[in-house]
Parts: structure tokens; sequence; C-alpha cells
């Protein structure tokens, strides 16, 4: 009785094997290409050092730089872009002379900020 139950299982296993396809087929198309030619401007990231001074105008952040005593601008667009040091997302505003570094994008006369990491 075993003997026929371990012939029946192999007959059954070596069915399954036979009946899959075989992988040797290969389908025959045509293909062609084509040329992709992509224009745009390369935004570079920069970085600005300093003690944030206030949000004046709203969603605008201004930071006096430690390379100079005039105060740089930065548009903040959206939220979630002011992390501490950890990555972590900051639920509070900056205040005032908190020290923060500054990533952005120079877009024409604006500097868009890509995001904020507190220092302090």
């Amino acid at each position: 009785m075993k003997k026929l139950i371990v012939t029946l299982g192999c007959l059954l296993i070596a069915l399954l094997a036979f009946a899959q396809p075989s992988s040797t087929d290969k389908k025959q198309g045509t293909t062609t290409t084509e040329p992709i030619e992509v224009t745009g401007t390369i935004i570079r990231t920069m970085i600005a050092e300093g003690a944030a001074a206030s949000y004046q105008p709203r969603n605008t952040l201004v930071v006096r730089e430690d390379s100079s005593n005039n105060p740089g601008r930065y548009v903040l667009n959206g939220r979630g872009h002011v992390v501490n040091k950890a990555g972590e997302i900051v639920q509070t505003a900056i205040k005032p002379g908190t020290r923060v570094r500054v990533y952005y994008a120079d877009m024409g006369d604006l500097r868009m900020i890509d995001h904020v990491v507190v220092i302090d």
C-alpha cells in the first residue's frame, strides 16, 4: 500500500514538472528606438547658516546670515520643511535668534527653501 501511494505521488510530481511551459520560447516582435531629448535647468541646492529673525511677510523666513550683516529672505512653500538635527519634523514655530541652517535653491530673485535644519 505504501509503495502504491509513493508511486502515485511521484507520478503526480512528474506530470506537474512536464506540464510547465517551456522557458525557451521566444516571442518575436519589432522594436523601435526613438531619441529622447531632455531640456530644463539644473537647480543647485545651496546652504546658508545663521540666526532666524522673523517670518515676515507670511511664508518668508528671514535669517541673519553669519557671513554678512544683511538678512537673507527665503520663501517657505508648504509644510514639513523644518527639521531638527535628528531629522525629525519640528512642529513649533522657529523663535527669533534660533540657529538654523537653510538649504535652498535660487529661483531668479527668490530663494526657495528645500528644508531648514534647526541647530539649537
